[in-house]
């Protein structure tokens, strides 16, 4: 409740338009207090957008996708009914300290979208789409280097690789040489976009964001406008 309080004060007295609430990593569905911290949260969330509602302020809560698999600490269905809008982090399938792979999909997003608007209405999510990329050694060891588009653009022209398209997840990729090390990096730019939004179509989600501004590349304006 005083956290609620806090934060419906901050929203009044700095003149906001409402609160984006975006806690993560708050815990794992494989431990014991998984069911408890999703009841929680779930209730924080609920109270938190009636205080917010009664101010006549926006209520937008952001959550991990889910799929059969993970992102049930998430109660869409309750979350859905309290949040104006959902944002859903359609990202990083493949992260920073895992394999080499694309950061989404489209076989992906069938799935997130199949259950998210099974659970939430349409009209209040919003696919946060991954803007960026990062950059993996081929023999595993270490973390990968984030890039954003401008950045993984430049270094495939820099080393002469070519222009790759994945035909399973839609999205871009190139290897290179560092040294003596094989790199590969994984991104997303207008063309992987343009292929997933069909997926957003189907599912009569409207609503789409970026990770993050300035990350991006700028045909991507395009595409999101339908040009």
């Amino acid at each position: 409740a005083a956290h609620i309080r806090a934060l419906t004060a901050l929203a009044r007295t700095r003149g906001y338009d409402g609160i984006d609430i975006d806690y993560e990593s708050i815990a794992p569905t494989a431990t014991a207090k998984y069911r408890t911290v999703r009841a929680g949260y779930a209730a924080f969330v609920s109270g938190l957008c009636r205080a917010l509602h009664a101010q006549h302020k926006q209520c937008v809560i952001t959550v991990s996708p889910q799929t059969a698999a993970t992102g049930r600490i998430w109660d869409y269905p309750a979350i859905g009914r309290a949040a104006d809008r959902v944002r859903i982090m359609a990202y990083n399938l493949h992260w920073a300290g895992g394999p080499a792979g694309p950061l989404a999909g489209t076989q992906w997003y069938e799935e997130i979208l199949r259950r998210a608007t099974s659970l939430i209405p349409p009209a209040k999510i919003e696919m946060a789409l991954p803007a960026y990329g990062w950059d993996w050694r081929s023999d595993g060891k270490g973390s990968a280097r984030h890039v954003t588009w401008k950045e993984a653009d430049a270094l495939r022209r820099k080393k002469g690789a070519p222009y790759r398209l994945d035909p399973v997840s839609r999205t871009p990729y190139f290897t290179y040489l560092d040294g003596k090390v094989k790199r590969t990096v994984w991104y997303q730019d207008a063309h992987g976009v343009a292929a997933q939004l069909p997926a957003l179509r189907k599912y009569k989600v409207t609503n789409t964001g970026l990770w993050a501004l300035n990350f991006e590349d700028p045909g991507l304006w395009k595409v999101l406008a339908g040009k």
